[in-house]
């Protein structure tokens, strides 16, 4: 049993239950994956299977090409690693790992990457509640204070403050997995997900 599998997210849909009942789900195009690396506590200090999806890249280093090359894995462009525990089996390098190892109501974390908002303001970026918008406030979305003149005469570390918003790492936990088609190797996952359509995602059985 893998410990998880790489994707790609596909797009949001919606689903009905026998019940009659609307669910919203996730698409991901979940593998085929291949196991680049296997890691052991005697030669890595820990023990961890790398999985590389099987999308293939047109262009690579050459280390990074030697290193897909012991696995039979030529081309394979997104690598991502997972910890082995108890009842994860006994992956070896260049095992194939494919969307059937899920099954319906599995539960999953999926980690991906949040869209990219650039440079944002602190109302969007922090939440922040903004002033009056009438009678001659002249302070609507503006950060306000960020620190005394002449005490301390600096600004702290951390302030919050505009800056770039978004293409940070994102684990949501805890989605249940409503269906899975083995032939197209499509998982469907009841909520939303990290990042854009086409964006590549991690799944992962949970850990909590």
């Amino acid at each position: 049993m893998s410990p998880g599998i790489l994707g790609k997210k596909l797009g949001m849909t919606q689903v009905f239950t026998a019940e009659g009942q609307v669910v919203p789900v996730t698409l991901v195009k979940a593998g085929p994956c291949v196991v680049t690396q296997r890691k052991t506590p005697a030669t890595d200090g820990y023990d961890a299977v790398q999985l590389g999806l099987m999308e293939y890249a047109k262009q690579q280093n050459k280390p990074f090409a030697g290193h897909l090359k012991k696995s039979n894995a030529e081309g394979v462009k997104f690598l991502r690693e997972f910890r082995l525990g108890q009842g994860t089996g006994d992956l070896k390098q260049g095992d194939r790992v494919l969307a059937e190892e899920f099954k319906p109501k599995d539960v999953v974390d999926v980690i991906g990457t949040s869209k990219g908002r650039g440079f944002q303001g602190v109302v969007k970026r922090h939440h922040f509640r903004g002033g009056d918008a009438t009678h001659g406030s002249m302070f609507h979305r503006a950060p306000g204070s960020i620190g005394g003149s002449s005490f301390p005469s600096r600004v702290f570390p951390g302030m919050k403050m505009g800056g770039r918003m978004g293409a940070d790492q994102v684990t949501v936990r805890n989605l249940e997995i409503i269906s899975v088609d083995t032939e197209d190797n499509v998982i469907a996952v009841k909520g939303a997900i990290p990042g854009p359509n086409g964006g590549y995602v991690a799944v992962r059985r949970v850990k909590r």
